[in-house]
């Protein structure tokens, strides 16, 4: 599989950094508009609708349609992991439905004096089996605008 990595550090308290992306919000807040993301449900891991904090086992059932252009594509990502600890924390998502062949995505945040470091790491795979293989490291054309975004984004709202 190929694999994306981005970090950037945050002037802001870890636990608001951490809480802000526990939260589906966070997802909305940070997905640029080209992406036109519509989230259709969430759904917590007892099969409550709409929890607070995306916890293990949350379901987010959503669509995306890149710069309008073809039909939107269903996504649904599941939290597949989560853990806090003293000044860390992390979870992590998979795609069971969508546009990738594999897709694996962790975010981790560290405490960093008064502010946070961010770090995203997606495994991924494109689809049609070996040609998808053959050009999966070229998606980082696609990625880094969309990551860059979602960093910017988060200084931008909670520093």
């Amino acid at each position: 599989m190929s694999q994306y990595q981005r970090t950037v550090r945050v002037d802001a308290p870890f636990e608001e950094v951490w809480d802000f992306h526990s939260r589906v919000t966070g997802l909305e807040a940070l997905t640029p508009d080209w992406m036109n993301l519509e989230i259709e449900s969430v759904t917590g891991p007892e099969g409550d609708p709409d929890p607070g904090i995306l916890d293990t086992n949350s379901r987010i059932e959503s669509s995306i349609r890149p710069f309008d252009v073809g039909p939107r594509q269903q996504w649904t990502s599941v939290i597949t992991e989560r853990e806090e600890g003293d000044g860390s924390a992390m979870f992590r998502d998979t795609m069971e439905g969508g546009p990738f062949a594999e897709w694996e995505h962790t975010h981790s945040f560290f405490a960093d004096g008064d502010g946070t470091v961010v770090h995203d790491s997606v495994e991924y795979e494109l689809p049609l089996g070996g040609l998808g293989r053959a050009v999966s490291p070229l998606a980082v054309v696609g990625m880094e605008p969309m990551f860059r975004y979602r960093h910017r984004k988060t200084k931008e709202l909670l520093e």
